[in-house]
Order: structure tokens, then C-alpha cells, then sequence
């Protein structure tokens, strides 16, 4: 059976949902990225990240032209409701001849940490990944000590691969890498969880879900 590879490298377009709009890294999001950072446990929030918080809105800037110039592909997330940055995020390992792709590089704000606005940052991301642009593969790593990371992986749909031990050393401290797939096959029916959980419907007033994302898989 031939496999054919992905279109292309996910290009520097605007991915817009309902609920958030994931825009190319640009200037314009340093000052929004910088205060939700400096929130009161923002800065606790880049734990598992390879740098720190960013100690000034200078060092934010910096670090977006450093990411611009780099081989990932950073969006910042917008909140739809405010219209500004509260997270970001990052397509890595990108391989479309393999047609495999990472979402990573995420700093997922407090204002949308835990909520439907990180889901459907993901939702697009991934729906970007295999129903545009045709990837066979998605990819989600992180340190096998950070929890809430594993946790969430586990409640978007993605199956369990293994650990790669001692494989990093990532701000001085060894990292073993817990590493996390879905795959084109598996894609369909997790779609139609993401959007039956995102429908306004779903949610009451205040934005509390009504019935829990069933994506993980058994």
C-alpha cells in the first residue's frame, strides 16, 4: 500500500474557532503573553518549559523574534471574547515528508488554562494537522514528571507510546520523555468528540461544561 506524505509544513496562516483564533507569532502579542505571565501563579506555569518567565516585556519580545527565527512554528492564542493573547503554542518535529507532526511549546495562560478555550486551541491544531493538511501523525511529549501534561494528553485522545529515559537534560535536571500520538485512523471519531464538547449548547452561561470530554481513550 503507498503512503503519501502531507501537503506541506503547516503555513503562517490564522486557525479562528468559536472560542479562541491561533495567529503566527508576531510582536503584537508580547504585551498580552507578558501579563498573563506575570499573573499570580503565571510565572509557575513555565515549570516544565525549557526557559523561565520572561523577567520584562523586553525579554518577552526577544523571545518571540527568537522563536520567529527558529525551526518551530509559534502561534500565540487569542481569546475571542477580549481579543487578547493568553497562550501559546507550537507545531515541532515538523516532518511532512513522514507526514508526522508535534503540537509543543505550550504555555497555556491561567485566563484559559483547564477550559474550553485550551480544548479547542488543541481542536484546531489538530484538525489543521490531519483534515488540511492530510499528516498520518500527531505527536505530544513532555516530561514524564509533569502531571498535568500526561493528564491532559490522555484527555484529548492520545495513546500512551512509551518513555525515553535520560533523555533531555532540560534547566539542569535530567528528563525522561513520556511520548503521546494520534493517528490519522483514530482522528474521526475524536473530531466528532471535540465538536460535540465545544458546541455552544454544552455549556451553560458561565462557560462551565455540561457533560466531560470522552476522548480518552480506554
Amino acid at each position: 500500500m503507498t503512503v503519501k506524505p502531507a501537503k506541506s509544513a503547516p503555513e503562517p496562516i490564522d486557525l479562528v474557532g468559536r472560542y479562541v483564533r491561533l495567529e503566527p507569532f508576531a510582536a503584537r502579542h508580547a504585551a498580552d503573553l507578558f501579563a498573563v505571565s506575570t499573573l499570580p501563579g503565571g510565572a509557575e506555569r513555565y515549570r516544565w518549559l525549557p526557559s523561565e518567565a520572561p523577567a520584562s516585556l523586553a525579554q518577552m519580545q526577544e523571545r518571540i523574534l527568537a522563536c520567529k527565527a527558529g525551526p518551530d512554528r509559534y502561534v500565540a492564542v487569542i481569546d475571542d471574547a477580549s481579543g487578547r493573547a493568553v497562550g501559546q503554542q507550537a507545531w515541532m518535529r515538523i516532518r511532512p515528508e513522514q507526514g508526522s507532526v508535534e503540537i509543543g511549546g505550550i504555555y497555556w495562560g491561567l485566563p484559559m488554562a483547564r477550559s474550553r478555550l485550551a480544548t479547542e486551541a488543541f481542536y484546531l491544531f489538530a484538525r489543521h494537522a490531519f483534515d488540511d493538511l492530510g499528516y498520518r501523525r500527531l505527536e505530544w511529549k513532555c516530561n514524564d514528571r509533569n502531571l498535568p501534561s500526561k493528564a491532559a494528553a490522555s484527555r484529548f485522545g492520545f495513546t500512551y507510546e512509551g518513555l525515553f529515559r535520560q533523555d533531555m537534560i532540560v534547566k539542569g535536571e535530567s528528563r525522561d520523555t513520556a511520548w503521546f500520538s494520534i493517528l490519522d485512523g483514530e482522528w474521526p471519531a475524536l473530531r466528532a468528540e471535540f465538536e460535540r464538547w465545544l458546541a455552544p449548547e454544552n455549556f451553560d452561561e458561565m462557560g462551565v461544561q455540561k457533560s466531560r470530554l470522552a476522548a480518552a481513550r480506554s
